[in-house]
């Protein structure tokens, strides 16, 4: 059976009775399953006056609570990963492996919020006079706005809303409509896990239309959104506006780079592997490749040779190894930059194609020859292909990488420590990865700089936007 759908609104789960529904397909064989309930203005409101009144105590909450509801969270999440994962399969349409290890680190995410929120302090600041007292008290902001995509929608959902109820914050979070069972899941997780009631809330509909009324309403005192770049500068505009705070995790177009005395076989079979996991929806996935002359068509054909052989199909079967998009207006578009690539010479050695059948499919795919103004090269395809160039001089490649107005993630491969410590200074990215893929563990900080965002979730930095620094003066 398929998660039930619903709004939760100050601790209720409420049906479609009376809403306009929207239908959640799967994208692997294009069938329905289940209508989704999308909040009216009146369900706005009510969740609105929840989480406002809920926030008069909450924020008075001892940490020691917070810390255990988050723990219960971790538990369950553990305990439903299976039945979870495979309803995000459903609906996502990533591998069940893939969606139930989302699941299984999310619950870590908030073993470590449950850990961190215990140790959100003040200081004591040595004064001039004897007399004075001086205090710097770090408290919640208020009511959150959070808004999150549909690629790993478990994973985006819980580190707003961890961050923002250890914190002492309450929330309103907008799921993705396309990808719902796993928000779903969310709620029903911390609703057993004994949250008081608007605390958290749950909303679907119109994305346009909910985020604009949430961030133009004065209760709504924090803004955070994962999604495009476009999208994204629209709510930070509008938030701005209103002088609201935000957090914005938004789009990449990661480089990577392969210097010629790395381990080619390695490099290829990581970045192939990574490559083609949620079949390239992720935002930081490796998506423009600079490889060195020297080891260029060793590294073409070892990497090509890997994407060769994955097996698509649907997540559900255990042998998939990736599975369809998410939506089926994404595989148009995925042709769109293949074409553009044949148009300017590039050539497609793998794939470059839908394939035929019930679903979303689109091939991995290999192109190389590409000049830089490609649109493979300028814009996040964010699907399963990849552009292989050549480079001969690393701080030209460094050049070609910072070139973009993106800075999410950058991954290199290099045997040598001069370079290393060259691309870790040079490269322009939050997050930079030499030799792994090391991002996205709870304890590290997840953000982008330039176009990619503002703030950071995950690490020491993870309670930084959901808390304002209050100074206190006394004598």
């Amino acid at each position: 059976m398929y998660q039930g759908l619903a709004l939760y609104i100050n601790g209720q789960f409420l049906d479609s009775q009376g809403r306009t529904t929207q239908p959640v397909i799967n994208p692997a064989n294009g069938q329905i399953l289940g209508q989704l309930p999308l909040a009216s203005r009146a369900d706005l409101d009510a969740a609105l006056d929840a989480a406002h009144k809920a926030f008069q105590s909450w924020r008075h909450s001892s940490p020691l609570e917070r810390s255990a509801i988050l723990r219960k969270v971790a538990e369950l999440s553990r305990e439903r990963a299976q039945d979870i994962g495979r309803n995000l399969t459903l609906d996502q349409g990533k591998p069940l492996a893939e969606a139930v290890g989302e699941i299984m680190s999310c619950a870590d995410h908030a073993d470590w919020h449950a850990e961190e929120c215990r140790r959100i302090y003040g200081r004591v600041i040595s004064p001039r006079n004897p007399k004075v007292r001086q205090m710097v008290l770090r408290e919640p902001i208020g009511v959150c706005a959070a808004f999150t995509p549909w690629n790993f929608p478990y994973n985006q959902a819980i580190r707003k809303i961890c961050a923002a109820i250890g914190a002492g914050c309450t929330i309103i979070l907008k799921g993705p409509e396309d990808s719902p069972s796993a928000v779903m899941a969310i709620a029903q997780a911390f609703h057993d896990a004994g949250l008081p009631p608007g605390v958290l809330n749950i909303v679907w509909g119109v994305p346009q239309e909910v985020s604009d009324y949430l961030i133009r309403s004065p209760i709504v005192r924090k803004v955070s959104f994962t999604g495009s770049v476009p999208v994204g500068k629209q709510l930070a505009a509008l938030a701005g506006a209103h002088m609201k705070r935000i957090t914005m995790e938004l789009g990449g177009h990661s480089p990577v780079l392969v210097l010629p005395d790395a381990d080619v076989a390695r490099a290829a079979r990581h970045l192939a592997r990574f490559k083609i996991r949620n079949a390239g929806q992720v935002c930081i996935s490796p998506t423009r490749f600079y490889i060195h002359d020297d080891i260029y068509d060793t590294f073409v054909q070892r990497f090509t040779d890997e994407l060769a052989n994955v097996r698509v199909g649907d997540g559900l079967d255990p042998d998939t190894q990736m599975g369809p998009l998410a939506h089926e207006r994404r595989v148009p578009v995925m042709k769109q930059f293949v074409d553009n690539a044949r148009q300017l010479g590039g050539k497609v050695i793998l794939g470059g194609e839908r394939i035929e059948g019930e679903g979303f499919f689109f091939s991995p795919t290999v192109v190389t020859d590409l000049p830089d103004h490609a649109m493979l090269m300028t814009e996040e395809p964010f699907g399963p292909i990849a552009p292989l160039t050549r480079y001969t001089d690393l701080d030209d490649a460094i050049r070609r990488a910072n070139s973009l107005p993106f800075g999410l993630s950058a991954y290199a491969f290099t045997q040598s420590l001069q370079a290393a410590h060259q691309l870790a200074n040079e490269l322009e990215a939050g997050m930079v990865n030499i030799n792994h893929f090391g991002s996205s563990l709870p304890e590290t900080p997840f953000g982008g700089i330039k176009d990619s965002g503002i703030g950071s979730e995950g690490g020491a930095e993870t309670f930084d936007g959901y808390l304002i620094t209050k100074f206190v003066t006394q004598i």
